[in-house]
Parts: C-alpha cells; structure tokens; sequence
C-alpha cells in the first residue's frame, strides 16, 4: 500500500508519527525531527506541547551534536517518551487478549495475505503488554479456543488485489476493476469501493458502479486486475448506510424484489430453527404436530434456495408458490440423477 511522506502529512498524522519516534529507544533528535517533518523549531515546542497536554510525559535532555551534523553548535535537544509511561500507559485485561486472539482465529480464511500478516503483527506487538501476573493463563491459547471454518475462499493470490482495494477505501480513490463472475467474460468496471465485508469466510466489496449508476456486491476472488486512480477521488453519499444493502437479503445477495417467503418445518428441524435468528425480519409460529412456521421478508436469491434445499424433507415451502415450484422441481432433478444411475 502508498504511504504519504512524513512531510506531507496533516498536522494529526504529524503528530503520531513523532509520537512513534518518540517512544522509540533512543528517543528523536530536533534535528532529526525538524527535516524529517518540515518543521521550524517554533512548530516543533508546539508539538511537544500538545503531547505533554494529552498526558504524554515527554522527557527533554540536552546532547552532543551528532559528529555528521551540519549544525553549527555543539548540543542539541533530544526528546523521549519517559520510559515508565510505555511500561504502564497502555494495559488489556486478560478477558480482552483472549477476545483478541480469539478474533484472530475467525479471519483464517485471509491466511497467505497481507491483511493476515499486518493482523499477526498488531497481535505479535500487543503480546508484551501488561496483563498483571496472569501471563501464565495464555499458554496453549490456540488449544483453548478453537474457531471451525466453514468452507473457506481462497486469497491467498490475492494479496496486491486486497491491499489496493483497502487503499482505495481509505483514500476514496476511483478504481478500474476487471471482474468475471461465475461462467461469464471478464468485464471492466469504473468503481467507487464504498465497503469491504466479511461474509461466510469470504471477502465482498460494496461499490458504486459509475457505468450502471448503482451500488452492486462484488466476490472479491473473481477480480481478475484492480487499479486504484490515486489522482481522482470519490465522496461516500452522506445517506450511505452498508447495512441498508443487505437489510433485505438473506446473506450477501438481495435477489429478487422483497416478498413474504413462508416455511413449515417439521417435528424434527423446528428446535434448530427456533434457537436461531435467521433474518431481522423473522417471525416463528407454531404448527400442528410441533412443526414451526418461519415467515421472513426477503428477497428470494440463490442463497436462500440453498438454504432450504439444505433442510430436505423436513422444510415445506408454503409461499410464495413460484419458490415452492423452484424447490419442487430441484428436488425431482435430484431424484433424476440417482434413476438415470440406476438404469445405467
């Protein structure tokens, strides 16, 4: 990913990029910190100022001046951040590094990609933090905590692809993406990537296609080529809300316009459908002979086909009766393949 030049930063990113330097071992010359930011020694007191105002106790001493300086005096300020305040400043309690690695273990399906990397590195850095005298109680964690991956996407050739698209979402930069979805040709778009999503152990982007002029969902793996135009950028419309795009679906893909979608279950399937939520917008009744009745308002897509074929006989769709047709004629298609077996 591009990173801006320290002399180009903000006066924010200015100040945690010191701050950085600061907390390092040897601390920061003013020499060192006045051309590595553009600074004047005016503006450099002020910052040390606004530090020591948000509770950074920084440590002032007087030094020789480097023997390759080109300043014409014999000392010079050399700045730190004092060491106790590193020691303390920042503590986690044991309940929140187990949340922590136990996040990590629900993103395996990033392994092989920088994103996973930069997660393992932030995870490595945060090890040496001060959990009291429990360290102890973090040996062994990946035997402890154990997160089963459901059928996980392949990324791992994608790492150039995810690194440019998190680029493009943090500068809001315009991108030309080539993308091919499932038994078509590869198609370019003109994009503003809006949203990077999560979804059943895999990566989804939500982005305004500016050819079609509406937002669409694209499977991260099937970008072929994703180019970031660092010179043009986009606005995020101020009504944007991600969850609004999937409020509606039953998974990642709306499908079809919102309907009533009415499924009985049976004896058997009701309890795993009850202790559930499926979707916002369920509601369970009961039926005879302890069946449930599950009424969602969604749009009824490949996924939520799937998902009620998945249950067999033990599911009857009730309504609407296209999607009742659909399931009936998937189930005989089935049943076709195991006779045409048979007679061969």
């Amino acid at each position: 990913m591009d990173e801006i030049s320290d002399d180009k930063l903000n006066k924010g990113q200015k100040l945690i990029r010191i701050m950085q330097r600061l907390q390092r071992p040897e601390g920061a010359r003013a020499s060192e910190l006045l051309e590595t930011f553009d600074l004047n020694e005016r503006s450099l007191r002020r910052y040390m100022t606004d530090l020591r105002e948000i509770g950074i106790p920084v440590d002032k001493s007087s030094v020789p001046v480097s023997e390759h300086s080109d300043l014409d005096k014999s000392t010079e300020l050399l700045f730190k951040v004092n060491p106790e305040y590193q020691r303390s400043g920042i503590q986690i309690t044991l309940l929140e590094w187990i949340s922590l690695r136990f996040g990590r273990n629900m993103f395996t399906f990033l392994e092989g990609t920088n994103f996973s990397q930069d997660f393992d590195d932030a995870l490595d850095k945060l090890s040496s933090i001060n959990i009291g005298n429990k360290q102890s109680l973090t040996r062994d964690m990946d035997r402890k905590f154990l997160n089963i991956a459901e059928h996980t996407k392949d990324h791992t050739d994608q790492s150039e692809i995810i690194d440019d698209i998190i680029t493009c979402l943090l500068y809001q930069n315009v991108a030309q993406a080539f993308y091919a979805r499932i038994g078509s040709p590869t198609k370019t778009y003109t994009l503003h990537p809006y949203t990077l999503v999560t979804f059943r152990q895999g990566l989804y982007l939500f982005a305004w296609d500016v050819e079609a002029q509406q937002i669409k969902t694209f499977a991260v793996e099937r970008f072929h080529k994703f180019k970031r135009d660092r010179h043009t950028e986009f606005e995020i419309p101020f009504d944007y809300k991600p969850q609004d795009i999937i409020k509606d679906s039953f998974g990642i893909i709306k499908g079809s316009a919102v309907e009533k979608v009415q499924l009985r279950f049976s004896k058997r399937a009701a309890p795993y459908i009850q202790e559930r939520k499926w979707h916002h917008s369920q509601v369970l009744e009961p039926a005879p002979h302890s069946q449930v009745i599950l009424t969602l308002e969604v749009g009824v897509a490949y996924e939520l086909k799937q998902w009620i074929l998945g249950f067999g006989s033990d599911v009857t769709v009730l309504h609407p009766s296209s999607l009742a047709k659909e399931i009936a004629d998937a189930h005989r298609q089935a049943l076709d393949n195991y006779t045409d077996s048979e007679n061969d």
